[in-house]
């Protein structure tokens, strides 16, 4: 082995490790949001969903572009990369993010989580489509498992309540896929610049749009708790700062089918805080869904490793 190919891949193997980190921070992180999202926009103390959106988004943006102009990283777009990430943060925040945060004032959070679970099926078809190629069985089966993950950990709660109506179901069968489209375009469509500096522009683009979308709804002026005041802290530094710049990072480095398995493991999360931090209860039904998602997961991440070492060029950023 020639020493440029070890070199080649030390450098794979160290680019795969730091995207590992920052897709376990998204795991972690956004699994989180879930608690905090739920304070924050409580009817009656919190925020409005699209304001609280477009305080949270542009507030995080701008704190992020101004701290790279203070670091001195590159701020100028070309039109090229202007249209990639105002097109991807609307994609990711408004029909992603947004349609959600709407869908859940009239639909309850199983059908929510279960629905959202549909991420990684449709960017895998998405990818089949555009690719031209059928996705391998261990990969369709390993979807297919982790998604039935996702059904028995919500069962409890679709038992207790089963509260949906059309338009709010139409809006939880899109978000997932406008989120998968966006997340593809920022793959397949690499900028030059910072993931710091691409995550302040989509968010400060899908704050915007929030804003907008406030206006013409128009919703109230926000009279939030203190408690919500915490919760919305909580959500722009660990959900935009943190866990959103990773999953930028995690996009560069990383398979977009690795990336994706966030939408399988950020309920599983969601689920073990509610009981360690609000003693809510889990049975077997938690236990048998984790297992299932652990174990799609796992799938995935195997189909990968199968696949034949190409050389990427879209993890190539200065």
């Amino acid at each position: 082995m020639s020493n440029t190919t070890q070199v080649g891949l030390a450098t794979q193997t160290s680019s795969n490790w730091v995207g590992f980190f920052h897709l376990l921070v998204v795991y972690i992180v956004w699994g989180s949001t879930y608690l905090a999202i739920r304070v924050a926009v409580r009817e009656g103390s919190g925020f409005p969903p699209f304001t609280m959106g477009a305080l949270r988004l542009l507030f995080a943006g701008c704190i992020l572009l101004l701290g790279a102009f203070l670091f001195r990283q590159a701020l100028k777009l070309s039109w090229q990369e202007f249209k990639i990430l105002a097109v991807s943060g609307i994609f990711l925040w408004i029909g992603g993010n947004g349609l959600v945060m709407w869908a859940e004032q009239f639909a309850d959070s199983g059908y929510a989580a279960l629905l959202v679970g549909t991420t990684p099926m449709w960017v895998a078809l998405t990818e089949a489509v555009l690719d031209r190629k059928s996705p391998s069985k261990l990969f369709v089966v390993s979807l297919l498992i982790g998604f039935a993950g996702i059904a028995l950990l919500t069962t409890p709660v679709l038992k207790e309540s089963s509260r949906a109506d059309v338009l709010s179901v139409i809006a939880l069968l899109t978000a997932p896929l406008s989120w998968g489209l966006g997340s593809l375009l920022q793959r397949r469509k690499p900028v030059s610049l910072s993931p710091i500096v691409s995550s302040g522009y989509q968010q400060v683009f899908g704050g915007i749009g929030f804003a907008v979308l406030a206006f013409v709804l128009g919703e109230p002026s926000p009279t939030p708790t203190a408690e919500a005041w915490w919760a919305f802290g909580y959500l722009v530094v660990f959900g935009s700062f943190l866990a959103f710049t990773s999953f930028i990072m995690a996009l560069r480095l990383l398979p977009t089918s690795i990336v994706m398995t966030y939408a399988y493991v950020n309920p599983v999360v969601a689920v073990f805080l509610g009981w360690l931090i609000l003693h809510e209860p889990i049975n077997i039904w938690t236990f048998a869904g984790t297992a299932l998602v652990l174990l799609g997961v796992a799938g995935t991440f195997r189909n990968q490793k199968t696949k034949p070492r190409v050389q990427d060029k879209t993890a190539d950023y200065s």
